[in-house]
This record gives structure tokens, sequence and C-alpha cells, in this order.
């Protein structure tokens, strides 16, 4: 017994040394030592200066220590007015514990025992307006880079109990901490199940964004669809989550991830919601029409002028005739050069500090356009289709669909300038069958266009009014389908009425 125990200590003693060894190499590693004053019993305070709000070392825990009555750990949740003190023998947990912002307490008395104090530095940037998806009507809050602040702005738009929070810890060097919500008795346990798993699968060193995750546990990552939905607010998460989906949040990241999704959510701006369901219809057409068009319309130019002059209505003929008459360049050149030229100047404008990339991309424009036209290069006709396609581009509510559109434009450039029209059929048509292979955790992606489901129909090109909208949709599987009794609000409206 004697020997097992002198071995015991030593290992502690060696674990000890180990992990101090390890931190002591870091400049923010701190460890002093005080005497209690009742007691007299030494202790030690070791932490990362860094990771630590002295203010509350000094307000909130070391006062406490020198005056309070400290003969063993256990009085430490006593004299400690701290919610979050752990007492533990395990010294694998030590440098985790540290590292994350408590402070380890050691007494010469329990040398076997350790005691953790949480003193945590949040630095927490305050609420802004969302940037991506700002809405003239609607609440005026955003995520910031904080899981606790994030979770904190989604619990209080659902304060309810079936609302759902596990979180993870990813990344063998970053230990970033994920969270995945979801309604309790609404959200389907087989998509619930379908994200754990992957989470927990997760291999990675370093997850420092939301869209790591999003290559990591997508169902097709060669895919140029994006397959989960971000979003920068607060309401859109609330709101999908009581539809029955579920959000994933990443400590570090300003976007909150929402799946399953389909391709017409994309298309949606939450917005849509705050107006009437006819304004709201008619502008998701306009995107919709607007994505199509900034999709076909140079390709189009490209087919018709190099393969089908009779589609030309003869007064357009002669404009178009008159346009190209110096131009030594053919279509797909004159288009690829404009296309580029476009995302250079997308690409300047994001890179650049605001205020000098908003120049940049005005200035530019108009400074290249004039300049190519009357050098010869372009046309002037298809100046303004690639200007209209681009301006187009831009209504899609969704960053990284914009981005995917951007980038389908020159196969189907590529595919007018090989076989006309129906080279423009073709790529569609290689599209269409992606599409509806395509997939998002296990669900189809082009829901509710394949497979057809009339009922998902009433919130997807068009949005009917509210009253329409009594039960979930049919992709998501949900648990409890219906989300509020149609005849108790139909005859509520009839009492109102009379």
């Amino acid at each position: 017994m004697k020997r097992w125990l002198n071995k015991k200590q030593n290992d502690s003693k060696q674990s000890k040394e180990n992990w101090e060894k390890a931190l002591e190499k870091s400049n923010d590693f701190t460890q002093s030592t005080y005497i209690n004053q009742k007691s007299n019993v030494p202790f030690c305070l070791t932490f990362m200066s860094t990771l630590v709000d002295e203010q509350i070392i000094q307000q909130g825990v070391l006062p406490y220590l020198l005056e309070g009555e400290l003969n063993k750990l256990e009085d430490i949740k006593k004299i400690v007015p701290s919610a979050d003190v752990e007492i533990s023998t395990d010294h694998t947990v030590i440098d985790k514990k540290i590292l994350n912002g408590y402070i380890l307490l050691t007494i010469d008395t329990e040398p076997e025992h350790f005691a953790f104090i949480a003193t945590q530095k949040e630095i927490v940037r305050s609420l802004s307006p969302p940037e991506i998806e700002f809405s003239v009507i609607g609440p005026k809050e955003a995520f910031v880079e904080s899981l606790g602040q994030n979770l904190n702005l989604i619990r209080k738009r659902l304060p309810v109990k079936e609302l759902i929070i596990e979180e993870y810890t990813l990344g063998s060097l970053s230990q970033t901490k994920v969270a995945v919500l979801y309604m309790h008795g609404i959200t389907n346990e087989e998509n619930v199940n379908t994200v754990k798993q992957r989470i927990n699968e997760v291999n990675f060193d370093a997850i420092t964004d939301s869209s790591y995750i999003v290559q990591l546990i997508c169902d097709n990552s060669n895919s140029p669809f994006p397959q989960l939905l971000d979003t920068e607010r607060p309401d859109r998460v609330s709101g999908i989550l009581a539809e029955g989906k579920i959000a994933i949040v990443v400590d570090g990241s300003p976007h909150v991830l929402i799946t399953p999704t389909t391709l017409i959510e994309f298309f949606s701006s939450f917005e849509d919601y705050f107006l009437n369901w006819i304004l709201s219809s008619f502008f998701r057409l306009i995107r919709v029409g607007a994505v199509l068009f900034s999709l076909l319309i140079t390709p189009i130019y490209v087919a018709v002028l190099s393969y089908h002059y009779e589609l030309i209505p003869r007064d357009l003929l002669g404009t178009l005739v008159a346009s190209r008459r110096q131009i030594p360049l053919p279509p797909i050149l004159e288009a690829l050069f404009l296309e580029l030229t476009i995302e250079l100047l997308r690409e300047a404008g994001a890179r650049l500090p605001t205020k000098v990339g908003q120049t940049i991309g005005i200035v530019g424009g108009i400074v290249i356009g004039t300049a190519s036209v009357e050098a010869g290069l372009t046309s002037n006709v298809l100046l303004i289709i690639v200007a209209l396609a681009a301006l187009a581009s831009f209504t899609t509510p969704v960053y990284k669909m914009g981005n995917t559109i951007r980038l389908l434009r020159f196969p189907f450039l590529l595919a007018a300038e090989l076989w006309g029209l129906l080279g423009i059929v073709f790529a569609f048509c290689i599209m269409l069958t992606h599409l509806i292979r395509l997939t998002s955790m296990g669900r189809p992606f082009l829901e509710p266009i394949y497979p057809p489901r009339v009922t998902d129909l009433k919130d997807s090109f068009i949005r009917l009014p509210f009253r329409f909208q009594s039960k979930r949709p049919m992709l998501l599987r949900t648990e409890k389908r219906e989300r509020f009794n149609k005849k108790k609000a139909k005859a509520k409206k009839d009492i109102d009425e009379e």
C-alpha cells in the first residue's frame, strides 16, 4: 500500500512538472504564492494573464482567499462568491482549464487536489446592424463573434424549454466551441442525429469560422452550390428553429448555419416576412428572374451572334452590326474580357477599404467601360448586357449563392461558344441534374420542385399569407407538423369582424 501511494505521488509530481514546463515557455504564464491571514495556509494561483480578467481576480477572488477561513480546498466554495468553482484530482485537465481562462488554485496541505475558479476575460464586439442581410423593416441586431452572446440573442427570442442547446469542442489546436440548436418535440430526430454524427466526425486541427464546418459536414463538398444556409440575423435563426430546422453556432463566427435547406431559400430574404405577401412574392420573383437573367443573358448573346443570326429581329440587327463593325475580337473573347473585368473590379472593391473600394468600383467601371468601347475592344450592346447581368447578380440575398452564380456564367459561356443555344440547353440540363441529385443533410436540395410537393410551394417562389401556412414543410418531416390551429384562427377573425 505504501509503495502504491509513493508511486501515485511521484506520478502526480511528474505530471505537474510536465504541464508547468509546457506553460512556462509562454510570457503570459503567471504563478503567485500567497498566505491565508486566518489559517496561515499558503496557497498558489496559476493562470494565463491574457485569458483572465485581472479585475475579477483582484476584487472577486483574491481578497476572499486572503481573509476567509481556508483550511482545505472545499472551503473555497464557501468563501469565494463564484458559481463556477470546481474541485478535481485529474491532472490531465489542468492545462485545458488554464487555457480556457480558469485560475488553478493549490494548497500545500492537499497536493493531490486542485481547484479551478472561472475568471475568463470576455472581449465581445458590441451589437451592430446586419451588413450583408440588412433590411429597412425589422430588427437591427446581428450576430457577433461570441458564442455566449449569440446564444443569448437566440434564446431571448425563443424563451421556451423546448429549445435544446448541445455544445461540442472541435479542432485539436483551436478547441473551438460549436453549439447545435433544435426544438425538442418539433425537429425530426433523424435530422438531429445526422447533424450530431457529422459534427462528431469532424477531424481538423483548427476551426476558425463557421465556413470550415460547412465544408467539413456538407453532403457534397465538390458542388459549387452551398448546402447550408448561413445568416447573421438572430430573427431568421429563431424563425427557422420554430419551423423545425437545426442551427449550428460556431464560437468566433458572426454567421450561424441553418440546415437542412433548399435552393429556394437562398433567394428569399427574411425581410419578405415583414412585408405584405403580395409585395414579398413580387420581390422573390424579381430575384429569381434576375438570377436567371444574370446567368443566361451573356451566353445567349454569344450564341446568337456566333450561330443564330436569324433569331435577331431585323430592327435590332442593324444596331448590333453597327456596334460590332470595328470590333476585331469574336463574341466569346469580347464577353470574357468584360466578364473578367467586372470580376476584377468586384474583387478590388471588396479587398480595399470601404470608401476606396466604392470609388474603385464606380470610377473603374465607368473608365474601363468607356475606354474599351472607344478602343474598339467591345461593343456598346455587350457592355450594357454585362453591366445589367452584374447588377442582377447583386439581388441574391445570400452572398455565397451570389458567388456561385458568378462562377456558373463561365461554363455557360464556353458551352454557348461551342454549340450555340444547344450548348446552353446542355449546360442547363447538367446543372439541373446536379441540383436534382444534390442533398442537404440527406434531404432533397431542389424541394419543392423535385420531388414536387404542392403544399410546400406556399412559401417558395411566392409567399402566401400566414393563414395558409399552418403546416410546417414536408421536407423537414417534423414530429409536430401543425404550427397553429387554422380553425381557431379563422374563428377568432370571424368574431373580430362581428
